[in-house]
């Protein structure tokens, strides 16, 4: 009876000891889980993407079938949606008055098509949506000698006058370039050319766009660092392909941020692949290259990132009419879905142009995008004093 009895004590305490030590290494775990980039956490695709496809008010609606005073925050017009619909987008994931979840499944590609057009600009719709070129990692090592005459802008020069207010000196803003070896046909002397593949290079690229913006913000008042790293060449060091781009640049930016008393603008630059007709605009008599702002979805805080995108959109719309072509977001497969903007509140993507916009489009865009910016900064430094 005392053997069974000890062998019986002995029993429980191994168990207690495993349990109290599986417990701390969950506990464990989850402190390093939840502490991680948020890029690094593990998540399920296919959860999140069926959880996203509801909308917010009909998910607090479910919830507060179980808790009434969680519907109290939506607004008083708000209605809980047909449980039908509900119930046949469940069975389905065909999601009522989107035909993209109806086709998109089915139709190779279309993960290009699949993005949230969060601010339509003139003329944005689902067919003229920002497109990502996926060049070769040799295309990306290509460095074109180029004539002189091709990087100069023939507008005349405007005169700089001194700005009113300055950072002193500080950087405050920080340019870099995700995939610096984007570039412009013109720019390549390929003005004309059909295979818009050929707009990339390792020398003369969108790199030339980042420091004349980062120039027009000093001219501003406001300090400015422009980084013009390869990114081709250091994806080429690691052996990484063209999707790890983000990877790259993103080391680049917290090296800035780590090195800086505090910057207050991220501001990655990118060229669409769209043509002429899409990315250009006349204002004034004059020819602007588009811009068109994107938000990674999958950052969890992306709200304020998007805040932001909207407010310079706006800027844009109200001063330059058509050169903004407006706001979109951007998550799932074949995309990177955070874009580095889950290290600041005032990361933005900003795609300038699209392969057949030349220097003298660029330029005026450029000024165009520094006037908003620093109207913005400014006004932002008076409400924070």
């Amino acid at each position: 009876m005392k053997l069974f009895s000890d062998r019986n004590g002995s029993q429980i305490r191994t168990f207690s000891f495993f349990t109290i030590i599986g417990l701390i290494v969950l506990f464990i775990l989850a402190g390093i889980i939840s502490s991680s980039e948020t890029k690094y956490r593990l998540s399920s695709s296919m959860i999140h993407n069926w959880i996203t496809s509801f909308s917010t008010e009909a998910i607090i609606y479910g919830m507060g079938t179980e808790n009434h005073y969680l519907t109290q925050v939506l607004p008083e017009e708000s209605e809980p949606p047909a449980f039908s619909l509900v119930a046949f987008q469940f069975i389905t994931s065909i999601k009522p008055g989107d035909v993209r979840s109806l086709v998109g499944g089915e139709l190779p590609g279309f993960a290009l098509y699949d993005a949230k057009i969060h601010v339509a600009g003139e003329g944005t719709n689902f067919t003229n949506l920002p497109v990502e070129s996926v060049p070769s990692l040799n295309e990306l090592l290509k460095e074109r000698e180029i004539s002189s005459d091709k990087l100069q802008i023939q507008d005349s020069k405007d005169q700089v006058t001194p700005p009113l207010h300055t950072t002193d000196g500080r950087k405050v803003a920080f340019i870099y370039h995700s995939h610096s070896y984007e570039s412009y046909l013109p720019l390549l002397g390929l003005e004309g050319e059909k295979n818009a593949n050929k707009a990339n290079d390792g020398k003369t690229n969108i790199t030339l766009i980042g420091k004349m913006l980062g120039e027009e913000l000093e001219n501003r008042g406001i300090g400015t660092q422009v980084d013009d790293s390869n990114i081709g060449a250091l994806l080429n060091e690691k052996g990484w392909e063209h999707g790890k781009a983000y990877d790259v640049s993103r080391t680049i930016v917290q090296s800035a941020m780590g090195g800086s008393d505090g910057l207050d603008l991220l501001i990655d630059i990118h060229r669409d692949s769209l043509r002429a007709k899409d990315t250009t605009v006349t204002i004034n008599n004059k020819e602007y290259a588009r811009t068109v702002f994107v938000i990674g979805e999958e950052n969890p805080n992306y709200e304020k990132n998007l805040a932001l995108a909207k407010d310079l959109h706006e800027a844009l719309k109200e001063e330059y009419p058509g050169l903004s072509r407006g706001v979109i977001g951007k998550k799932g497969q074949g995309v990177d879905g955070i874009y580095n903007q889950d290290l600041s509140p005032s990361a933005i993507l900003i795609e300038m142009g699209g392969v057949d916009n030349n220097l003298e489009q660029l330029s005026r865009t450029v000024k165009a995008f520094a006037d908003v910016i620093s109207e913005h900064y400014w006004s932002t430094e008076k409400v924070n004093n």
